[in-house]
């Protein structure tokens, strides 16, 4: 089967939905499928492109078997709502060209990832165009997260963009995302319930697994060796809630037997280390290169899922099926209505979003308590196997693209 995939990040070596992408891609391949990707070069979360790669310039290049087409792009170098949309908007026109191409290819699936959603029209025109099936993969409810950050504002447009939302998702014959909740919000959007499909991260647990050992970084990081470490690592971004976690941090100064440890970058890093400037408990490194992420992931005594109150029921973060994995104890800010609530309660600890005493006082009692992070640790390890490993996400991804293709369409192009 051809499978085209059409989003904007695309980075087997780093984390997040760039590398969800490519995890995808690789294994679709593997499976027997022929596979294109059009996307941009490396820039996130740094907001800068990758050494080695041009943000003025096309590029195809063959990673492990998929074909990627690279377009340019501008990145801004201080991301903002309009700067943000002026990103997005340079990325949705450049890759045109190379989804025209793809035409004569004639793909029997189209699959673009949200976000971003600006690239909906092109990829459901395409599929149009080629008689194709048309699949939209949400990993973030964008303009609800957009209008609730802050990152746009009024009554009209929010009238206006959750309008566009509705009609787009209805043009497609898939549409997927990562958790229950987040497919039951695109039906309430009005997608039909047999055109959806719940396709949740996964981790590959043979991958990220317990050391049973010191990891390496608390020696280069001079962590005394009977401190706990509590870790975030991810994208240090507006939505993320991060300095909850820094003020918690300042609250539990004293407690010389916690270090505090950020590992990664963003547009709101260099706020969060001011935030932190004095801090004895707290270091910062910059994100870590994906064959150490298993190192890094056990780095942590207790790890730390922070979260705004007006994000945290619209997004399931990618990063914590790492967490799951790794058998750390985990600490997760979540309204009790929400899916990473249901994911995180009954194998870690839930505190209200935006509570710092609240996320204190469970840094301090997980810390107190070896025997008590051990046994979540187990807990979440065991939900990682049983329920997030790759076979079982991408056996049923496999099975519902095949479905799908079967029911393709004649071609209006012709190549």
């Amino acid at each position: 089967m051809k499978i085209l995939i059409y989003g904007l990040n695309y980075a087997p070596e780093l984390t997040g939905i760039g590398k969800y992408t490519a995890e995808m891609a690789e294994a679709l391949v593997l499976l027997g499928h022929d596979v294109r990707v059009v996307c941009a070069p490396p820039y996130y979360p740094e907001w800068r492109v990758a050494q080695d790669y041009s943000p003025l310039r096309y590029r195809c290049e063959v990673v492990r078997g998929v074909h990627v087409w690279r377009a340019p792009l501008w990145v801004p170098a201080q991301p903002s709502g309009a700067t943000r949309m002026m990103h997005l908007a340079s990325f949705a026109l450049s890759s045109l060209p190379l989804l025209l191409r793809q035409a004569f290819w004639c793909p029997d699936v189209v699959m673009t990832i949200a976000p971003a959603l600006m690239c909906a029209p092109a990829a459901a025109a395409l599929a149009r165009l080629t008689g194709a099936k048309s699949w939209l993969h949400i990993q973030d409810f964008e303009v609800d997260a957009a209008f609730n950050l802050g990152l746009l504002k009024g009554a009209k447009a929010a009238r206006i963009a959750r309008a566009v939302e509705r009609a787009l998702m209805r043009r497609f014959d898939v549409v997927s995302s990562i958790s229950n909740r987040m497919v039951e919000r695109a039906q309430r959007l009005g997608v039909d319930a047999d055109k959806t499909f719940s396709l949740p991260n996964w981790v590959d647990t043979k991958v990220i697994y317990p050391l049973g050992r010191a990891s390496g970084y608390r020696q280069e990081l001079d962590i005394p060796a009977g401190n706990k470490v509590v870790l975030y690592s991810g994208n240090m971004g507006a939505k993320q809630g991060i300095e909850f976690l820094a003020a918690a941090a300042a609250r539990l100064v004293e407690r010389t037997d916690i270090s505090f440890v950020f590992c990664g970058d963003g547009a709101t890093k260099a706020e969060l280390m001011k935030r932190c400037n004095g801090l004895p408990n707290c270091r910062f490194i910059a994100l870590q290169p994906a064959e150490r992420l298993n190192e890094l992931l056990n780095l942590a005594d207790i790890h730390v899922l922070p979260q705004r109150g007006d994000a945290a029921d619209l997004v399931m973060p990618s990063k914590l099926t790492g967490m799951l994995a790794s058998g750390g104890a985990i600490i997760a800010m979540a309204r009790p209505e929400t899916e990473l609530y249901a994911a995180v309660a009954p194998r870690g600890v839930v505190v209200p979003p935006e509570n710092v005493e609240a996320l204190a006082g469970a840094i301090t009692g997980l810390a107190d308590d070896p025997l008590r992070r051990v046994r979540l640790g187990a807990a979440a390890r065991r939900f990682a196997e049983e329920t997030l490993a790759p076979a079982a996400v991408l056996g049923r991804l496999d099975a519902r693209l095949i479905t799908t293709a079967s029911g393709k369409s004649a071609a209006v192009f012709r190549g």
